[in-house]
């Protein structure tokens, strides 16, 4: 069992998806989607914060949206600042970066066949995508 939650991000340029573990690291559950403005550097740092603290997490799993040829694009530079603006809040909080190539794909896949409306699937794909980003960490675990 572990004695910290995990939460997975999916990062985006206007939405972060979250999802957390269970106690025992084995599921990911959708949890909320912050809202935030990369443009402007409105990063919703404060409000994952205070989501890392009321859940008792201990690891933050980033998703890093690799190209198929394994190099570092536009978004996955951004996940890597992303990053950086957590670690420097808060510097003691373990935090890995997860290839999230096919994550958004995938969940996109799973919310079509489950017969999701495309209004609906636009409200939750991010977590959705962070369910699928932080599942994938979890497997690796165990």
């Amino acid at each position: 069992m572990l004695k910290h939650k995990i939460i997975g991000l999916d990062v985006g340029s206007r939405t972060v998806g979250i999802a957390i573990s269970d106690l025992m690291g084995w599921t990911a559950q959708g949890l909320d989607t912050l809202h935030i403005n990369e443009e402007a550097n409105e990063l919703g740092i404060d409000a994952l914060i205070d989501i890392i603290q009321k859940e008792n997490v201990g690891t933050v799993v980033i998703g890093l949206p690799k190209n198929m040829n394994n190099s570092i694009g536009f978004r996955g530079e951004a996940s890597l600042k992303y990053k950086e603006a957590l670690e420097d809040r808060m510097p003691n909080l373990e935090i890995v970066m997860w290839d999230e190539r096919l994550s958004t794909m995938a969940a996109e896949r799973s919310l079509i066949e489950a017969d999701v409306s495309r209004a609906k699937r636009k409200k939750v794909i991010d977590k959705m995508a962070a369910v699928f980003i932080l599942q994938g960490y979890l497997d690796g675990l165990n």
